[in-house]
């Protein structure tokens, strides 16, 4: 079966972005094995801690290794992409050979897709993602769902997405799994 490894820009037990990626998950039942990586336990990235390769950044690159696609469940921190998911990223783009820097990351031809729930900055943060995903050489797939906290959630805590919100993130389910069943596009270097 399809593995699809979420990453989940929020690292608040409970949060609504959480809630939001199980939603995702939901899109996905039936279709794909979904699993999670834990974005708490990424040291900030420091050239000094690359080798030897730091177990934490060995394991989250086994996950990796093993998914399909990776799926980014992300708020938006001042109109941006939050530091947790950009420190994750720029591990996980690293080569994994570093005497060649233009050898492949694990992130090479991954299939990635992204979902962002916010009260604002979705379109700076989406262009964001848009220009980073495809520059660390994954074959982004360009279907972001996007939406705000309902109203209610910041009474009761609780993420209720709208029925458009839920078609939206199984079309952009659907949009992925077709990605990974016709296979990787030839992409030209980034860098």
């Amino acid at each position: 079966m399809t593995k699809v490894l979420f990453l989940v820009g929020s690292l608040r037990k409970g949060s609504f972005v959480q809630q939001f990626a199980k939603a995702g998950e939901k899109a996905l039942e039936g279709k794909a094995e979904v699993s999670c990586l834990d974005l708490s336990t990424f040291p900030l990235f420091n050239q000094d801690l690359e080798t030897p390769v730091l177990p934490e950044i060995a394991a989250a690159r086994q996950l990796v290794s093993e998914a399909d696609a990776i799926w980014i469940f992300s708020p938006t921190y001042n109109f941006a992409i939050p530091g947790v998911v950009k420190n994750a990223l720029d591990w996980l783009s690293r080569a994994l050979d570093l005497s060649d820097p233009h050898n492949p990351s694990i992130l090479h031809d991954k299939f990635s897709t992204v979902s962002i729930l916010a009260n604002g900055g979705h379109e700076q943060a989406a262009a964001q993602y848009r220009a980073l995903l495809p520059f660390i050489r994954t074959q982004f797939i360009n279907e972001v769902t996007m939406t705000k906290v309902n109203d209610s959630a910041w009474m009761d805590g609780q993420f209720i997405p709208t029925e458009e919100v839920v078609a939206n993130l199984e079309k952009q389910a659907d949009a992925l799994l077709a990605a990974i069943e016709k296979g990787p596009v030839a992409t030209e270097a980034s860098w």
